[in-house]
């Protein structure tokens, strides 16, 4: 359980990030299992999604929007305690929301009677898909709907797939946060045909909407990557992973604790730790086989665990860990070191940071405040987490009086003709004409 890589006499100019481990995770062998389901959702509609439900998820919901008396119900039905706890999560994320929301227009004056403004539009249109296989994640929605909300988004519809034990619904607590956060277009269907159904809507049942959000498997980044243009996407998600950068003073139950927690989610779950210390990997990897022999999820996490995704990665210092958690660009990255703040300010590459051994993974999926939905599989690289942004067009209005124009038309004309676009520059010198 947990290979070792050995990194501690490697050369500082190997590209560290092709010796890292890393999940298999071929969406483009999945494109050709996924378009034609998308394309019998668009030609089809309903029966499609019928025949579909049942092939795949071996049910069929007696209606796919899910009335609202079963979110009402659903919500009505939690446990008081956890009741307490989503909206604690909620209230939190919409706090952080509420600061990520904050971009009123600015405007550039760049000359008199010159004027750029930049305006931040929220999209008009999203639906948001929530995961319901492995584990129906419910906490989800609410990082989903939260920061689409605080964007201003007008219309949010919610896809999950249904579930036998639950007759055709998505598990009830997908529903009842939906309820909890005045969410009522729902609909009971998983997969690359939610997202099918979500870009090309379905007569009379819904309509399509202008960007998908939310994580899924490799069929669902596929249909997302089909269907890119038709709709705009988020991110392709691939399996979770979180990095562990550890020293001598880090606590190895914590770590193993950690890294295990994150097995749990997928057999393509990635946990790696990253240290200088040998003795520490070998007391992780002691506690780890205690831990994996008494979770519920045992052969799920001792197959992520033991898998070549997952890893301790021996490095020369903490410098040399440094580079090596950049290049690896976890989705979720635990930092656990002496000065651990000034640590994580050294960090370029991750979908977010964990400072310290009281700030686990495990915080941040439910109620830090945090967003949950993060890249993967090395995109943190380029790319950032779900936020308020992600909802968000930013569209710049140009302002411009005849002197303003007059004083730019010379130049405007010159690199039109540079560019071999006389058009463009006969479109300026109409202006200058009396």
């Amino acid at each position: 359980m947990l290979q070792t890589i050995d990194l501690r006499s490697l050369s500082d100019n190997v590209d560290l990030a092709s010796v890292l481990p890393r999940a298999g995770f071929d969406v483009t062998e999945a494109l050709a299992a996924v378009e034609p389901i998308c394309h019998a959702v668009r030609d089809e509609g309903e029966a499609a999604l019928r025949r579909l439900s049942d092939q795949f998820d071996h049910v069929v919901p007696a209606s796919f929007r899910v009335p609202p008396e079963k979110l009402a119900s659903a919500a009505a039905e939690l446990p008081d305690d956890l009741r307490q706890a989503l909206e604690t999560a909620i209230e939190r994320r919409r706090r952080v929301a509420a600061v990520e929301a904050d971009r009123p227009d600015r405007t550039v004056e760049l000359a008199p009677g010159a004027q750029v403004t930049i305006r931040s539009i929220a999209v008009d249109r999203v639906g948001l898909y929530v995961p319901g296989g492995l584990a129906p994640l419910a906490s989800s929605v609410l990082m989903n709907v939260v920061p689409a909300q605080a964007a201003g988004v007008g219309s949010i519809a919610v896809a999950s797939p249904p579930q036998r034990d639950w007759e055709g619904l998505p598990h009830p607590t997908i529903l009842a946060v939906c309820h909890l956060l005045g969410v009522d277009e729902v609909y009971a269907v998983g997969g690359a045909q939610a997202i099918a159904l979500f870009a090309y809507g379905v007569a009379g049942l819904c309509r399509p909407v202008d960007l998908v959000t939310g994580p899924g498997n490799v069929y669902v980044a596929a249909a997302k990557r089909l269907l890119q243009g038709r709709v705009g996407i988020d991110a392709e998600a691939g399996p979770t992973e979180v990095a562990v950068l550890a020293d001598d003073t880090a606590d190895p139950r914590h770590v193993a604790a950690d890294l295990l927690s994150q097995a749990e989610h997928d057999p393509l779950a990635g946990s790696v730790l990253v240290t200088a210390s040998p003795a520490l990997a070998d007391a992780v990897r002691g506690h780890l086989v205690t831990l994996a022999a008494a979770t519920r999820h045992r052969q799920r996490v001792e197959q992520a665990l033991s898998g070549p995704q997952s890893a301790a990665v021996l490095v020369r210092d903490l410098d040399q860990g440094v580079a090596v958690v950049d290049a690896y660009a976890a989705e979720h990255l635990e930092i656990m070191t002496r000065d651990a703040h000034a640590v994580a300010a050294r960090i370029r590459n991750a979908g977010a940071i964990f400072v310290g051994p009281y700030a686990p993974v495990s915080l941040g999926d439910y109620s830090a405040g945090s967003t949950h939905v993060l890249p993967t599989g090395g995109m943190a690289r380029h790319q950032s987490g779900l936020t308020v942004a992600s909802f968000l067009k930013t569209v710049h209005v140009i302002d411009y009086d005849a002197a303003a124009l007059a004083e730019l038309a010379e130049g405007i004309e010159c690199f039109a003709r540079a560019e071999n676009l006389p058009a463009h520059a006969a479109a300026i010198a109409q202006r200058s004409v009396p």
